[in-house]
């Protein structure tokens, strides 16, 4: 599947912004006589520091492989997948930073060895870590997943329902399946928005008890589904194409078959959805929503992708949503895009149909760097 190699492109690159002209020649030079695979694997085709530095080393290199298998085996065992690559860019910039890779700033040729020896070392013990099946669970940044994981219960209900989906979904051709994901992970962010557990980032854990039942409860209800399917997953999968009330699960919906259309999934993540108004009548309804986004792999900051995905084109100086023509820049890894915009839907016998089939034009954005 395309968001597998996904995950394996962001194990083995950093942040790709453009390196600086007058910058550019030195570094290649200095990175060519230091990496004795650098001429023959064509690393100067990469433009980003790390990238190159695992493309030309051969110690790097086979421990970038030996992480995408372990990045590939844990993405194999969890059924919300564009949230362990979401987790795995955002280590990654941490991890550059942590290395003394800054950006678009080349690295000194005297801090080469020294950069490639932490490279190594964050590598080395990412992998160990990642076999850890304990692991899922703490790299769990979500509020909602926070809160499952502080309670031996949840956890385990979790792991179970986990456990099914994943089963299920293996029943399934690869095009059915990264819809179904896609499908499970729109579930969850409904689960946290009726668990009123979205947007509460920084609110204490012993302060969202109360969310627990709710928690508990949706996920004994979705596994009894799942179960009663019999191994079928066209039972539980597929099936939504209208929503009962035109509210932010409509929006999700709206915004999934958006995505789907235009393979936005291989780029983008939708992380959160605030209502912030809506206008109903008998036939039709309105609903303006904020709708966050986490890039997951690069894209050029004016592009098809950029419009067709997010609805805009960006200015990265400003973080603003900005026409910016013949821009060379990319949206780097994990920068979070967040885009107002209102969606119109149309009444149908068994529910609200949405009429919005591009996310172009929107009313505000704006671009964040970091978690």
């Amino acid at each position: 599947m395309r968001l597998m190699m996904l995950a394996f492109v962001a194990a083995q690159v950093g942040l790709l912004y453009p390196a600086c002209a007058d910058t550019e020649a030195e570094a290649d030079r200095s990175l060519r006589e230091t990496l004795p695979l650098y001429e023959k694997n064509r690393c100067a085709d990469i433009k980003d520091t790390a990238g190159q530095l695992f493309c030309g080393d051969p110690d790097l290199q086979s421990a970038g492989a030996r992480l995408s298998n372990a990045l590939q085996d844990r993405i194999n065992r969890i059924a919300d997948r564009r949230l362990a690559v979401e987790e795995n860019v955002e280590w990654i910039r941490g991890r550059n930073l942590s290395c003394g890779i800054f950006g678009g700033l080349s690295v000194a040729s005297r801090n080469i060895q020294s950069v490639k020896a932490c490279l190594l070392k964050e590598t080395e013990e990412r992998i160990e870590i990642l076999a850890d099946p304990n692991f899922d669970c703490l790299a769990n940044n979500t509020t909602a997943g926070m809160l499952i994981c502080s309670d031996p219960a949840l956890a385990i209900a979790d792991r179970e329902l986990n456990g099914h989906v994943v089963a299920l979904i293996a029943k399934m051709k690869d095009d059915e399946a990264k819809g179904a994901f896609a499908e499970y992970a729109r579930w969850i962010r409904a689960r946290d928005r009726k668990c009123h557990l979205a947007d509460k980032e920084n609110v204490p854990l012993d302060e969202l008890s109360p969310s627990e039942a709710c928690l508990a409860d949706d996920m004994s209800r979705k596994t009894a589904e799942i179960i009663a399917a019999k191994g079928d997953p066209q039972r539980v999968f597929g099936k939504s194409e209208l929503s009962p009330a035109p509210d932010a699960d409509a929006v999700d919906l709206c915004i999934a078959q958006i995505h789907s259309a235009n393979a936005c999934g291989d780029f983008l993540r939708v992380s959160r959805i605030i209502q912030l108004d809506t206008e109903v009548s008998a036939e039709a309804a309105l609903v303006t929503a904020e709708v966050e986004m986490k890039v997951l792999s690069p894209f050029a900051v004016c592009s098809p992708i950029a419009s067709t995905c997010t609805g805009t084109c960006w200015d990265l100086g400003s973080g603003q949503a900005k026409p910016s023509p013949g821009s060379r820049e990319s949206q780097p890894l994990a920068h979070r895009l967040r885009i107002e915009k209102s969606f119109a839907f149309q009444k149908a016998d068994n529910g609200w149909r949405c009429n919005t089939d591009a996310l172009q034009p929107i009313e505000l954005g704006v671009a964040l760097s970091g978690p």
